[in-house]
């Protein structure tokens, strides 16, 4: 089997900006944009991770000869496990990576299209000024916010890093709007370095099927790091975030054409004719 995005992309469109509808009398009225914007975060946040108490599934102990199995099936699926964001530079792929936030890749493309084209250097995004910058990426959700993270960013690479994207957690994370998972998408995509970024989907893929089960993403993370064989380190962030974004998707997953649907924890799986039969994983000895 192999992943085709065609129908699943259609299928598991997120939303980039979600409104909050308002009384018809109170049009005029709007959130202070750090509450909206915490809104939209707790909201997708709620969306995609997909872990609801009714969904909660009670994990056995997961074998290391489960995990690589898992993991030989997911490569053989998604034979070029790569990031879906367009770039061709370190530079270009660190501002997609940090406007990818709350945003989908397909959004987040078609916005950094028209934007390299006239910028694809620290220098060339200064020179457009933040409101020059707000033009290309206003379809993108939180714009505001990741323009003036961008540009503190570009000056900071000019002053500390010669106009260079680090190669190294700490300094990633010292520029402005990069985090953990930014930093580790950056090391491991860019870089080639064994990084596991989590993400909602990962968060959600480690947690239903038992792979590496945690309460908070950075748990997730060092589990990860723990259980992951050797072979597919390099990889792993991308066969998990793939196969979360078209198979284990948040709603309802698409279990009946997993391919690692036996191997998988979650007692809810959907897809059958006898949807809702509790499905036990098979362990390996």
């Amino acid at each position: 089997m192999s992943y085709t995005h065609n129908e699943s992309i259609a299928n598991t469109k997120a939303r980039e900006s979600p409104t909050f509808p308002l009384p018809a009398r109170t049009e005029s009225v709007q959130l202070p944009i750090f509450i909206s914007e915490s809104l939209v975060l707790l909201f997708n946040y709620v969306e995609n991770t997909g872990i609801f108490l009714r969904e909660k599934p009670l994990h056995n102990a997961m074998n290391q000869k489960q995990r690589l199995e898992i993991f030989d099936r997911l490569a053989t699926a998604i034979p070029d496990p790569t990031t879906e964001l367009n770039y061709s530079s370190a530079f270009e792929l660190l501002i997609a990576v940090v406007l990818s936030a709350q945003a989908t890749d397909k959004g987040v493309n078609k916005a950094t299209a028209k934007l390299f084209s006239v910028a694809n250097t620290p220098s060339d995004i200064l020179a457009l000024g933040e409101a020059g910058l707000k033009e290309h990426i206003k379809t993108i959700g939180l714009f505001n916010s990741k323009a003036a993270h961008i540009i503190t960013l570009c000056q900071q690479l000019l002053d500390k890093h010669n106009g260079q994207v680090p190669q190294t957690r700490e300094e990633l994370e010292g520029l402005a709007g990069v985090g953990r998972k930014t930093a580790n998408v950056i090391l491991n995509t860019a870089f080639g370095q064994h990084t596991i970024a989590v993400d909602t989907h990962i968060f959600r893929v480690a947690n239903r099927t038992g792979l590496a089960p945690g309460k908070n993403v950075r748990e997730v993370e060092r589990k990860l790091e723990k259980c992951v064989p050797k072979k597919h380190i390099k990889d792993a962030h991308h066969l998990l975030i793939l196969h979360g974004r078209y198979t284990c998707i948040a709603r309802k997953p698409r279990c009946s054409s997993c391919v690692i649907e036996d191997l998988c924890e979650y007692q809810f799986k959907t897809g059958y004719q006898d949807e809702g039969t509790e499905r036990k994983a098979k362990p390996l000895s």
